[in-house]
């Protein structure tokens, strides 16, 4: 590889983190009674509870669920990363891109 390769494959990168980084990813539990949106840095920007899906009795189901959803939204942006790095690098682990 050359340097200008190399050079549009940092600029490539950098782009692919930017639009990573603003896509919002949503993880769902019980049905959609539990929704969590995650950006792609991995940081919750919203949690959305059914209140007709749960009552005072059910605070602990509904920890689970959350935990569930929080999950959910996680691997999805873990997955997003690794497609990235995939296309990227041609399917070559490079230890450290993401």
């Amino acid at each position: 590889m050359n340097m200008r390769e190399i050079q549009k494959m940092q600029q490539r990168l950098v782009k692919m983190q930017e639009e990573l980084e603003a896509t919002q990813f949503t993880g769902t539990a019980g049905g959609g009674a539990v929704t969590i949106i995650m950006s792609g840095k991995f940081e919750i920007t919203a949690v959305k509870i059914d209140p007709e899906a749960f009552n005072a009795e059910d605070i602990a189901e509904l920890e689970v669920m959350v935990l569930a959803a929080a999950k959910a939204a996680h691997e999805k942006v873990s997955d997003a990363q690794q497609k990235m790095s995939g296309a990227l690098t041609g399917g070559m682990k490079i230890p450290g891109l993401f």
